[in-house]
């Protein structure tokens, strides 16, 4: 928190702003404003922003349109948000910091403000694992399915897409031969095939271009 200057809370409704009242009462510099002209973000002032949901235009996922605005510039938070008028993982991915309840317990917000205020996430865990999860499986598969890669899979053969699998299980052209029981000549002639309709121009490539359709090879492959 030392590197916060001052906690900005955006309360667009007649009400006393109490979350503001308490981060006075640990010590925090704050300022309400009713107005969103009233926002200056500036280079010169580190400053973090609170964006009460109640009272705000949102978008259609339930995240004030402000916030979306905001959060480009600067670290930004919801408070006073209604359980299940939004899209949690939604606002996640928007790069909000953390999301403070109406109906939570003053101590579950102020701590959930504490958080925040200390460049960490405040949301269910639950949530931030199943995230995490899908954006390292993003990663684990930096090859696209591209329009054009699209296209060739779908000019394979079901047998082809079986010798693709087999040959990415590392297997030789006379074991594939004897698994499928046909001849190493019409295995090779099959792969002369995936090659050209895959612009592989050998094995290494292929895998490479094979490896994000490894589910849908499982899938159509047949013996």
């Amino acid at each position: 928190m030392d590197s916060i200057d001052e906690v900005v809370f955006l309360q667009q409704v007649a009400a006393p702003c109490h979350l503001a009242m308490l981060a006075e009462s640990i010590g925090l510099k704050t300022r309400v404003i009713s107005d969103i002209e009233q926002l200056e973000p500036s280079a010169n002032r580190r400053s973090f922003y609170l964006i009460s949901q109640q009272g705000a235009a949102v978008d259609c996922n339930g995240i004030p349109l402000v916030a979306s605005q905001l959060v480009k510039h600067v670290p930004v938070a919801l408070y006073d948000v209604i359980v299940d008028s939004l899209d949690e993982e939604s606002a996640l991915l928007l790069g909000i910091r953390g999301l403070l309840f109406a109906e939570q317990r003053m101590d579950l917000q102020v701590t959930g403000l504490r958080k925040v205020l200390a460049d960490e996430l405040w949301y269910n865990r639950t949530l931030i694992s199943r995230v995490f999860r899908q954006l390292v499986s993003q990663i684990d598969t930096p090859l696209q399915l591209s329009v054009e890669g699209s296209e060739s899979f779908k000019l394979l053969t079901r047998r082809e897409k079986t010798i693709i699998q087999q040959v990415s299980s590392g297997a030789r052209n006379k074991e594939i031969a004897q698994g499928l029981c046909i001849s190493e000549h019409t295995v090779k002639a099959h792969i002369s095939s995936i090659f050209r309709k895959t612009h592989a121009r050998n094995r290494v490539e292929l895998l490479r271009w094979a490896e994000p359709y490894q589910n849908q090879l499982k899938l159509h492959a047949v013996g």
